[in-house]
């Protein structure tokens, strides 16, 4: 079994390219497989009036721009990491199909079914976050994205607030997605708990890990509560695959570590130790 471990940049990189960089190559000595930005326009997202002028104009500082989208591709592609981004418009579909390895649509547009029909006809793999829904609108979501070319889409299972209390996360959920969709399920994090997601992966078989990342505590959403520090997210990341290679091949037999001792057991003639062909060698 391996994991994939998404990246999610979200706002945090200050529409600082350089700031960018940092992010791609911070989640590539991680041990991420993948990093993942948001591609919007305020003025498309949310609809007239919904939103106070002060949070629009705060916001608008949130936006990634377009001209980054090639660099921040090419810099993936240097350091072997998977370039993946949101797209919260139409147009945006579009506007990264030449770069992104995959698209990865938000909860909150998983009922847009014009989106994810986007999205779905360029044949790249896609990526769903399920949020708040029901099992029936995301059965709704998975029908709209294969009959639309996208044959294995891949659910993550999270909650919507942030962050989430552990006690909230829901981790059998993943089972229950896995078994009413038959897509492969993973975890997407709010809660910034290393127990959650080894729980997730370890117990539950999460295979696709996102969690939002912040490189020194000064991004955007920081804040908030629901960005790990690399040193953290970096520790987690380490300890799951130390766990994953530690199940071996289930075959029972002795492992190198172990062979030297074995001649040292009880002899079964007189249960003393060590065996008496070594004791034997031993005079």
């Amino acid at each position: 079994m391996t994991v994939r471990f998404i990246a999610e940049v979200s706002s945090n990189h200050s529409q600082d390219l350089t700031r960018c960089f940092d992010f791609i190559d911070t989640a590539a000595t991680v041990g991420c497989s993948a990093i993942k930005f948001q591609l919007f326009r305020v003025d498309w997202l949310f609809a007239e009036g919904a939103l106070p002028e002060s949070e629009v104009t705060k916001r608008k500082n949130w936006e990634l721009s377009l001209d980054f989208l090639p660099e921040l591709s090419k810099r993936c592609r240097a350091l072997n990491i998977e370039f993946s981004c949101t797209p919260f418009y139409l147009a945006a579909v579009a506007e990264l199909e030449p770069y992104v390895a995959f698209y990865k649509v938000a909860s909150y547009e998983l009922l847009w079914d014009d989106l994810l029909i986007a999205c779905a006809l360029t044949g790249k793999p896609v990526v769903l976050s399920t949020g708040m829904a029901t099992v029936e609108e995301i059965q709704h979501a998975v029908d709209v994205l294969k009959n639309n070319g996208c044959a294995a889409p891949v659910l993550l299972h999270c909650t919507s607030s942030y962050p989430t209390p552990y006690a909230e996360a829901n981790l059998a959920a993943i089972e229950t997605l896995r078994r009413e969709t038959g897509c492969e399920v993973g975890w997407s994090d709010h809660t910034v708990e290393p127990a959650v997601i080894n729980r997730a992966i370890h117990k539950w078989g999460a295979k696709v890990v996102e969690f939002h990342l912040d490189l020194d505590g000064k991004g955007e959403e920081f804040a908030a509560g629901h960005c790990w520090l690399p040193d953290q997210i970096a520790a987690v990341i380490k300890d799951v695959n130390k766990g994953i290679e530690a199940d071996g091949d289930g075959v029972k037999e002795p492992v190198p570590s172990e062979l030297p001792d074995r001649m040292w057991r009880a002899d079964p003639s007189d249960g003393l130790r060590p065996l008496k062909e070594t004791r034997d060698r031993l005079k």
